[in-house]
C-alpha cells in the first residue's frame, strides 16, 4: 500500500467528517495520534474540545445554540492505564468500561454499532494505542451499516504491531460529501507522519476544509517514558 500525504488526503476531501490518525513519529520515539471533527449543521459546528483529565471531551461553544447533544457531546479521548483510546463517539466510555472488566478492545465494540442518524448511519470509528515496557502497538476499528442498509452492521478491526517510524494510518467517517453521506471504505489509509507535534498539527488543521472544520486534538506520547504532549485547536477559540 502506497504511503500517502495526509495533508493531500485532507485537502482533496471537503468533508471527511470525523477522523482518527495513529502512527509513529519519524524519529521513532513517539506514538502519535490525532482526532478531528467537522460539521455541516449549526449543532455540529457549535463545539470545542476541552481537556478532561488525561483525555478530552466535546463541549458546546454556545450552550444556548445546542439543540441535540446525543451524538455531538462525548469524550473522544480517554486514558486507561497504558492505553490511550480515541473514538468518534460515546463508545470511548464503552471501551474503557468493558476493558476495565478484562474484555478486549474488539469485544467491547461488539456491544455497539453505527450511529442511529438515518439516512447517514455514520460509522463509529475507534482506535487504541498500547504502550508498555518500551513497546508500542495500536489497533483501529470501524462499525458501519452494510452499504447504507441498517439491517446489517459490518465490523472491521485492523491491528498494527511494532509500527514503522514515520508512518501511520488514517480512518475517517465519510469518503466525501453527499446526501446521504457515503461511509468510509477499505483499510485505513497509510500516511506519512513527519515533523514535531506543532508542525504535524498545523499540517492537519490548515488542510481541513475551512468552512467545515471544527476542532483538532493531537498527542505525541514518548514510548520510552509514557509522558506526552497535547495540542488542541478549536475554530471557536
Amino acid at each position: 500500500m502506497e504511503v500517502k500525504s495526509l495533508e493531500k488526503e485532507l485537502a482533496a476531501n471537503a468533508y471527511p467528517g470525523r477522523g482518527i490518525v495513529i502512527g509513529r513519529s519519524k524519529d521513532g520515539a513517539h506514538a502519535v495520534t490525532a482526532y478531528f471533527i467537522m460539521g455541516r449543521s449549526e449543532n455540529s459546528r457549535n463545539r470545542i474540545f476541552v481537556r478532561d483529565g488525561e483525555g478530552i471531551r466535546t463541549q458546546a461553544y454556545d450552550p444556548s445554540k445546542l439543540t441535540d447533544p446525543s451524538l455531538v457531546i462525548y469524550a473522544p479521548v480517554r486514558v486507561l492505564g497504558s492505553d490511550t483510546i480515541v473514538t468518534n463517539g460515546d463508545q470511548t466510555d464503552t471501551i474503557c468500561e468493558l476493558m476495565g472488566r478484562q474484555q478486549t478492545f474488539e469485544q467491547a465494540l461488539r456491544t455497539r454499532e453505527y450511529e442511529p442518524d438515518a439516512p447517514n448511519y455514520t460509522p463509529r470509528i475507534s482506535g487504541i494505542l498500547h504502550i508498555a515496557n518500551g513497546s508500542y502497538d495500536y489497533a483501529m476499528s470501524i462499525l458501519k451499516s452494510s452499504d447504507g442498509n441498517p439491517d446489517a452492521c459490518n465490523r472491521y478491526t485492523f491491528a498494527y504491531e511494532n509500527p514503522l517510524a514515520g508512518e501511520g494510518r488514517f480512518i475517517h467517517t465519510y469518503i466525501g460529501d453527499g446526501n446521504p453521506l457515503p461511509s468510509f471504505e477499505g483499510e485505513p489509509v497509510r500516511v506519512a507522519i513527519d515533523g514535531d507535534i506543532d508542525s504535524f498539527a498545523n499540517g492537519i488543521w490548515t488542510n481541513l476544509n475551512e468552512e467545515n472544520k471544527v476542532s483538532l486534538f493531537v498527542r505525541y506520547i514518548d514510548i520510552a517514558t509514557g509522558t506526552y504532549e497535547t495540542r488542541i485547536i478549536n475554530k471557536h477559540q
